[in-house]
């Protein structure tokens, strides 16, 4: 069964605020795979997008990239 994300659990697998989740997937246009209410919900492969972005501004940060 494939796994599926809200932006609070997201937080919690990449250990970041919730607001930093919220601006990759706003900034990045990562669209939810679906809707439960109001709460969005992302798939894998979005989870591993917010992920890599994550990554690519640490990257930055660190002056890596």
């Amino acid at each position: 069964m494939p796994t599926i994300h809200c932006v609070g659990s997201l937080s919690k697998v990449y250990r970041v605020p919730v607001h930093r989740i919220e601006y990759i997937i706003r900034t990045r246009g990562i669209q939810p795979a679906g809707m439960a209410g109001n709460v969005r919900l992302f798939d894998e492969p979005a989870a591993r997008r917010v992920g890599s972005e994550l990554e690519r501004i640490e990257q930055e940060k660190r002056g890596l990239r």
